[in-house]
């Protein structure tokens, strides 16, 4: 089975965030978010079609699940998800396989992407706190994602470990 809306698989799917450091333009969308349908499309594992499906959140993060009860994705599936993608960066100007950057939530509600050394300065010049919202680009399952563990407080997350 291939590309299924994204809501329809179940919670143990198999969950990769892929972060865009800045807000794209809506033509820049269309031709992620097309690029990435018609790559579910075909995406197969050993020649047996995968059953996955993605999300656009927040105008910043690209996800992509996969069903891994029917057909487990492959090393070199998944490398193949990571190449569209990384070809795609080109026309797109962005990063998009990019997991070193912080990406948090200001008081005004904004979205901002910071590197770990700017974010851990950010930290001790207390303009961001273990209360700030960030964005865990390492959530690995669909569940943890509905579970709203995408943004949390930075205590509840590893970056409460790592820069506070």
């Amino acid at each position: 089975m291939p590309r299924v809306p994204f809501d329809a698989l179940p919670d143990d799917s198999r969950l990769w965030v892929f972060p865009v450091p800045d807000p794209l333009e809506p033509g820049q969308v269309d031709t992620l978010l097309r690029t990435v349908e018609d790559f579910l499309h075909g995406w197969a594992a050993h020649g047996a079609p995968l059953t996955a499906g993605y999300s656009w959140e927040e105008d910043r993060f690209l996800l992509v699940a996969v069903d891994q009860a029917s057909v487990p994705p492959s090393g070199c599936s998944i490398d193949s998800m990571v190449r569209v993608l990384k070809e795609l960066e080109g026309s797109l100007g962005q990063r998009i396989v990019d997991h070193g950057p912080v990406y948090y939530r200001d008081s005004a509600g904004e979205v901002h992407r910071l590197s770990r050394k700017e974010f851990r300065a950010a930290g001790q010049a207390g303009s961001v706190t273990p209360e700030t919202p960030v964005f865990d680009s390492t959530l690995t399952d669909l569940g943890a994602f509905r579970a709203g563990r995408l943004e949390v407080p930075a205590r509840e997350s590893w970056h409460g470990a790592v820069f506070f």
